[in-house]
């Protein structure tokens, strides 16, 4: 088991549920427009939320989010230390920094003085794009030997200090160095993870990417929170997150959609009512298994193993609960009458 930090409310590591995070892409300088993004995330199921605190202006506008904000909030800092310390007095539940880029260890120690005073974890951010040139040198290219290897260095520098509230994460846009240098950072060290595949590419890659990566650690029992990076809107992020980890099997709630692939026997819109049904049901909280089937074939017996389930063909449709046939309806009325029924469950 891994130790534990909490940012504001949230608890991370020590055997917690694992923690879905996400980060703005709004300007933080745009107060109305972050706080509508925040909220959106929370509605989504985000548990903690980061934004970039590039300058002073950047401090005003992230204080003024803190007063607002429900989610615990996390300071994105680079290059400048004096951006971590005002945003620590500004209201961060957490600060990210990467130590190599913050300057020397004066500057480090700065951060780590008004963090334990507030009792603010950090989270030391280690990217393959952005290592050490004596690491590059070391090791030729960003392998997760050498992302280890920096993590290490940046921790033992906090704790010299005495700090020791602290979570790692250790980036690439390789999904193979990413697993192995997280996996290899675990057999050595128990501090809690934050796990997630970076700069990933268009939306379908990096969804791809980050349920290889994220996915692969989690089965492993490592990670302790997570973000899917899609260059996309943040919510996206949160729901494929959520989807990951229902993979995972570590997260009931929500609906979980089985689905069989089209062959010549569909004589439906398949495809059409998957993608209707995903969305209705994207938002519901209950810890249900929906089957959509495309014929009578296959549809019975998937669906017997669903807590209700949908079997279309030639103009009609079967509804299944348990297994047990409930309803018949033609094909027009059977999304209706499915989510209906779900109502009721």
């Amino acid at each position: 088991m891994t130790r534990q930090i909490h940012v504001g409310n949230v608890a991370i590591g020590g055997g917690a549920p694992v923690v879905i995070q996400s980060m703005l892409n709004t300007k933080t300088t745009d107060v109305e427009g972050s706080l509508k993004q925040i909220r959106g995330l929370m509605a989504a199921g985000c548990q903690i939320a980061r934004l970039s605190v590039q300058n002073m202006e950047a401090v005003r506008g992230f204080a003024e989010i803190c007063k607002e904000s429900e989610l615990p909030l996390v300071a994105d800092i680079h290059f400048d230390y004096k951006l971590a310390i005002a945003a620590a007095e500004a209201g961060a539940s957490k600060i990210r920094i990467n130590p190599g880029n913050i300057g020397g260890e004066d500057r480090v120690k700065a951060v780590v003085d008004i963090c334990k005073d507030k009792n603010i974890p950090i989270r030391i951010g280690v990217n393959g794009g952005s290592l050490d040139k004596r690491l590059l040198e070391k090791y030729g290219h960003p392998t997760a030997e050498a992302l280890v290897e920096s993590a290490f260095s940046h921790l033992e520098l906090l704790e010299k200090y005495s700090f020791y509230d602290t979570c790692l994460s250790m980036k690439s846009s390789t999904v193979p160095t990413m697993v192995a240098a997280c996996r290899l950072f675990r057999r050595q060290c128990d501090y809690p993870l934050h796990i997630g595949v970076t700069e990933t590419g268009p939306v379908k890659m990096g969804m791809i990417k980050s349920a290889m990566g994220i996915g692969a650690l989690l089965l492993d029992g490592i990670g302790d929170t997570i973000r899917v990076s899609l260059t996309d809107d943040p919510i996206q992020e949160v729901y494929a997150a959520k989807d990951i980890l229902k993979a995972a099997g570590l997260r009931q709630e929500g609906v979980n959609i089985i689905s069989c692939p089209t062959c010549g026997r569909t004589s439906i819109d398949l495809i059409g009512l998957v993608n209707k049904v995903d969305e209705a049901l994207r938002d519901c909280q209950k810890p249900i298994t929906v089957a959509v089937m495309g014929c009578v074939v296959n549809g019975p017996g998937e669906a017997r193993e669903a807590d209700i389930g949908i079997a279309g063909g030639d103009g009609w449709g079967m509804i299944f609960e348990k297994g047990v046939q409930v309803d018949k309806r033609p094909y027009e009325e059977l999304l209706p009458a499915l989510l209906e029924r779900i109502n009721r469950m």
